[in-house]
This record gives structure tokens, C-alpha cells and sequence, in this order.
């Protein structure tokens, strides 16, 4: 087992991080940017190291200063947390080249991962099914208008190392698709210093289904079932449960036992979680992201399995905790990400919270590093904290969200709690009748949230 950890994050995530470690008896680490010296997870740490000024680019980006914090503190292992450096494989490189253990898959596989066009001949040749589309990246010209043609309109344009919505453009006409391609590329050149941007179909109301998995590296490799993320705004996630009230027992086993048998071919390092469309009863293969995921907790309330303590044991060279006979999965669970925004406009709402009390009660879990007196920075994320709720039922456990997000106060600045209280009362929601377009579509239609 490590010995001490540098955590190579901030906010809520470094913090889960943090209480994983302490609860293995690893020694920690935090790093920090002047911006964050009253963080929660530095005043918990053994140890904190300031790495740079409050720009991403001069603290959490900054390798060397991670380096230096590692040698100073003797660190022997990072974890990357999400974001930031965690599908960096050349950062993962890096600290190999040091003696140091990246708390995350083989750099091989992060990079395979990380362009979505390799990823998707990877996943085809694995067994994974996949979105129809272009095999490889297109421009302007009449092969992508064959492609196009082929697929059949509508089609999306997405960026080859994109993700987070930049880089896509759908084209619902042929006579849409040269423009569609252009500002495509040209947001996937600003936004990841590649233009590169493939084709897919695109579906008319799929939701979006992901699987999580959990390799030792060495041909082992278990899923512990999905959650369905479709309530999105500009391709962000916002709302995520498990398990899918739309994914039947039969086809879960199906597409998990698929996700797993390919984890083992590629002899799958740690925590990852194969990103699916699921339209008409069939699942299309979007992408694979190679840490841990934000909404990774519902999984662990409805498995009882803590993702990121097992993420550290195998890095660390353990086995898998359980075999996949042994995984049953226990109620429902729903995770809202609250975010310091305004619950209409959605913008940015940094600032001191004057008051804060969080919900508690039976299956209620929140992860979040801020207290009443933090002040949320601008520089970086929004998110002020995930409300976990867990329930014998997803009946049940939406009753127990609608009382948490009630109870729950972040005075002092703007949040999207308004936004979740009324989610929860709307009969779409409810019903569990959504797909990946239909947040937007709530949005456009009013102000829900006021």
C-alpha cells in the first residue's frame, strides 16, 4: 500500500479523495492555489503545499510544481481526482519517470481513450456497440457528405478529443453540414488544440446511459451496473440515478457483461465508465472516461462499494473486492449536482455563503467541501456540492430528494436548488419519461425554477 498520497485536485472531489485515504491510514497531501488556502480538504490534510496563483494553468496544471510538492512532502503516489490532469497520459508518464504511482489506468489506455475516434474502432473491435458514423475524422468535403448521406441525416459533428459539449454541432440537412463541420473544428482547435472532428448519427431522444467498471489490470474486471446522466443542459450532466428507470434487469446484465468482458480483454487499470446512447432498446458506444466519475456515489449507495477507496487498494496492486456474482444492487439513488449559478440564467454566482445547512436523515449523503463562511472562488468550477439520496424505491427515494432539497439552505449567493425543487414535483421526472434533450427543452418552455 502507498504511503502518502498527493492529492492533485481541489474541492469536493479532493476532499472524497482525502477521506478515502484516511479511512486505508494513507497520509495525505493537498495542494492548493492561493485561491484556495482556506479549502476544506487543505485544513483536513497531514500536509498542504501551495503550488501556484489562482489560473489553472499556474497551480492545478502545474506539473513541475506537483513534482516539487511530491519530492518535498515524499509523496509516493498522486491521485488525479476528475478534471484537470486525471486523462493526462503524458502526466501519468511523468510521474512513472519520477518513481512515483499514478492512481488511475495505464497511460496506454488513457490515451487510447482520450481521442474519441481510436476509442470508438477500439470499442468496435472489443464487441462494444457503437453509434453509427464515420471511421475516422472528416472535413468539408464530398466523403463526408457520402458518409453523411449513409447515416442519414440528422448527424452530429463531434470533436475527436473533445468532451463537455465543445467541438459539437449537429447538421439536420445536407445543406448544414459544411457550416456544422467548419464551427466544429474550430471550437475543438480553440478548446483542445485539435481540429479533428468525426461524424455520428444523432439520435432523436436517447438517454444517456454509462456503465461503471472496475479492473485490476491484469484480466480482471467487474461492472457494478449503470446510471442513467440524460438530464443534461449543454451537454452537462445535472441529475444522475441508479438504477435507469428505463434499463430492464435482462438488458443491464447484457451490457454490463459486455462492458466487463472488454475490460478484461484490455486488461483495465482501476475505475473507468463506458458512455453510452440507449435508444429503441439498444445501447451505442459514445465515449470512455478514464477516472472517476462525478456522479460515481450513486453507485456506491445502491452497491455499498466505495469506488475511489477501491480505486487507491488497486492501484496499490490489490485485487477486486468482490466478483460480479456478488454485486447486487440495492434500492435507487439520485444525485443533483448544486451549483453556485443563477436557476434561470445559469450564470456564475461566486461568493461568500452566509449561511449553510445541509440535509440530513436516512440515505442522505452530501459531498461537498464548502462550509457556512466559505467563499466560492470565480475561477474555477461552480459546483457548491452533490445531494445523494438513497431509497429502498425509486418512489421512495424521490420523496426523501423532494425533503432533502426542502431542507437543504446556501444562503449568499445564487444556487440551482430552486431548479431541483421543481424537478422533483414534475410529473416527467416522476414517471422517469425523459431523454438527454429534454431538460433544454423543460428550460426553454418557461422559468421552471421561479
Amino acid at each position: 500500500m502507498f504511503d502518502k498520497i498527493l492529492i492533485a485536485n481541489r474541492g469536493e472531489i479532493a476532499l472524497r479523495v482525502l477521506r478515502a485515504c484516511k479511512e486505508l491510514g494513507i497520509a495525505t497531501v493537498a495542494v492548493h492555489s492561493t485561491a484556495d488556502a482556506d479549502a476544506m480538504h487543505v485544513r483536513l490534510a497531514d500536509e498542504s503545499v501551495c503550488i501556484g496563483p489562482p489560473p489553472s494553468k499556474d497551480s492545478y496544471l502545474n506539473v513541475p510544481a506537483l513534482l516539487a510538492a511530491c519530492e518535498i512532502t515524499g509523496a509516493d503516489a498522486v491521485h488525479p481526482g476528475y478534471g484537470f490532469l486525471s486523462e493526462n497520459a503524458r502526466f501519468a508518464e511523468i510521474l512513472s519517470d519520477h518513481n512515483l504511482h499514478f492512481i488511475g489506468p495505464k497511460a496506454e489506455h488513457i490515451r487510447l481513450m482520450g481521442d474519441k475516434i481510436e476509442a470508438k474502432k477500439t470499442a468496435k473491435r472489443l464487441g462494444i456497440p457503437v453509434v453509427p458514423g464515420s471511421d475516422g475524422g472528416v472535413g468539408p468535403d464530398d466523403d463526408a457528405m457520402a458518409i453523411a448521406k449513409e447515416i442519414g441525416f440528422p448527424v452530429l459533428v463531434k470533436a475527436a478529443a473533445g468532451g463537455g459539449g465543445r467541438g459539437m454541432k449537429v447538421a439536420h440537412t445536407a445543406e448544414d453540414l459544411a457550416l456544422a463541420i467548419s464551427t466544429a473544428g474550430n471550437e475543438a482547435k480553440a478548446a483542445f488544440g485539435d481540429a479533428s472532428v468525426y461524424l455520428e448519427k444523432y439520435l432523436q431522444k436517447p438517454r444517456h446511459i454509462e456503465i461503471q467498471v472496475l479492473g485490476d489490470g491484469r484480466g480482471g474486471a467487474i461492472h457494478l451496473g449503470e446510471r442513467d446522466c440524460s438530464l443534461q443542459r449543454r451537454h452537462q450532466k445535472v441529475w444522475e440515478e441508479s438504477p435507469s428507470p428505463v434499463i430492464s434487469p435482462e438488458a443491464r446484465a447484457r451490457i454490463g457483461g459486455i462492458c466487463a468482458k472488454a475490460m478484461q480483454d484490455m486488461q483495465y487499470l482501476g475505475v473507468g465508465t463506458i458512455e453510452f446512447l440507449y435508444e429503441d432498446g439498444e445501447f451505442y458506444f459514445i465515449e470512455m472516461n478514464t477516472r472517476i466519475q462525478v456522479e460515481h456515489p450513486v453507485t456506491e449507495m445502491i452497491t455499498g462499494i466505495d469506488l475511489v477507496l477501491e480505486q487507491i487498494r488497486i492501484a496499490a496492486g490489490g485485487d477486486l473486492p468482490v466478483t460480479q456474482d456478488e454485486i447486487t444492487l440495492n434500492g435507487h439513488a439520485i444525485e443533483c449536482r448544486v451549483n453556485a449559478e443563477n436557476p434561470v440564467t445559469f450564470r456564475p454566482s461566486p461568493g461568500k455563503i452566509s449561511r449553510y445547512h445541509p440535509p440530513g436523515g436516512l440515505g442522505i449523503r452530501i459531498d461537498s467541501a464548502v462550509y457556512q463562511g466559505y467563499t466560492i472562488p470565480p475561477y474555477y468550477d461552480s459546483l457548491v456540492g452533490k445531494l445523494i439520496v438513497h431509497g429502498k424505491t425509486r418512489g421512495e427515494c424521490l420523496m426523501r430528494l423532494r425533503r432533502a432539497l426542502d431542507e437543504m439552505v446556501v444562503d449568499g449567493i445564487e444556487t440551482t436548488l430552486p431548479l431541483f425543487r421543481a424537478l422533483v414535483r414534475e410529473p416527467s421526472i416522476i414517471d422517469g419519461d425523459y431523454h438527454i434533450h429534454w431538460l433544454e427543452q423543460y428550460l426553454a418552455s418557461g422559468d421552471p425554477a421561479g
